[in-house]
């Protein structure tokens, strides 16, 4: 599911530019921004992290 800058992140993760592959982490309820990058407002991947420890 792609996501926009400006619209509120449904879950925390590190967001993948659709155009350039730079990360952003957001994190749930924050405004994702347009990539540091190359500007573009599309990101095409979430890698989701768990907040959980681990072992």
């Amino acid at each position: 599911m792609a996501a926009r800058a400006g619209e509120k992140a449904q879950e925390s993760g590190t967001f993948h530019c659709a155009k350039c592959n730079e990360t952003v982490r957001v994190t749930k309820g924050h405004e994702i921004p347009k990539c540091p990058k190359c500007g573009n407002e599309t990101f095409d991947t979430r890698t989701h992290e768990t907040t959980s420890s681990r072992r």
